[in-house]
């Protein structure tokens, strides 16, 4: 489990109202709030763009040392709002962490080696889960988790119970797949055509059975009887 980064970020204090945020996005500045716990009262600041770009060019979780008016915070970047059109960040909430109190958060997952099952038999890895939500205080948060997938042959998976969890509560079913490596993608469709040729062929055949007048199916010979009696009528 590594440990994360402390970014360094330094914000501007600003008042509700005395700049609008238009304004400031044309001086590449993006209106931010910090809140957590331990704050009476929200800060309202704003901060580089730029350092939003930093802070989000790494799919892991960071941490930041924020300064405001020479004060500094132990932060958490909580969540980003964009621009639908341009993607540009619109707006920034940072929480402030308090060394007692869990917070929650979604740590990504990053795969680590080449799987047996591709490296020997041509499989596939299929990752159906990349992010993991867990609860945990601020002194064990993870940067990422890693899964070696090295001894993984084909059919072999890895669920969220498989993680390094120490001092993490998980919010995922802990059984939940992470990765798993599949056959090669031909053999998988010949395999699936096979299957199917074969219970195509099992219907045909009990078909045949049927006609030649051989034992019906549990539950049809009753009615067969009453058909034939009816016919006698």
């Amino acid at each position: 489990m590594k440990r994360p980064e402390l970014y360094s970020l330094k914000g501007e204090k600003r008042d509700i109202g005395s700049k609008s945020t238009s304004s400031l996005r044309d001086e590449l500045k993006i209106p931010a709030v910090l809140y957590g716990p331990k704050v009476k009262e929200n800060i309202h600041f704003s901060i580089d763009e730029s350092d939003i770009e930093k802070i989000l060019s790494v799919s892991q979780t960071k941490l930041q040392k924020l300064t405001i008016d020479g004060k500094e915070y132990e932060t958490l970047l909580k969540k980003v709002d964009f621009d639908p059109v341009t993607d540009r960040a619109l707006h920034a909430d940072f929480y402030l962490l308090d060394s007692k109190t869990p917070v929650k958060l979604r740590v990504p997952i990053r795969l680590k080696g080449i799987a047996k099952g591709v490296r020997d038999g041509g499989g596939r890895v299929l990752q159906p889960l990349r992010i993991v939500n867990v609860k945990v205080l601020p002194e064990t948060i993870p940067a990422m988790f890693e899964l070696d997938i090295t001894e993984l042959d084909i059919g072999d998976s890895l669920h969220v119970s498989e993680l390094d969890m120490e001092g993490i509560v998980p919010l995922d079913n802990p059984n939940q797949t992470i990765v798993t490596v599949v056959p090669p993608k031909s053999e998988s469709a010949f395999t699936s055509a096979l299957e199917e040729e074969e219970e195509l062929l099992e219907e045909v055949v009990e078909g045949e059975e049927l006609a030649e007048g051989e034992e019906a199916p549990e539950g049809e010979e009753g009615a067969a009887g009453e058909e034939e009696s009816e016919e006698k009528e």
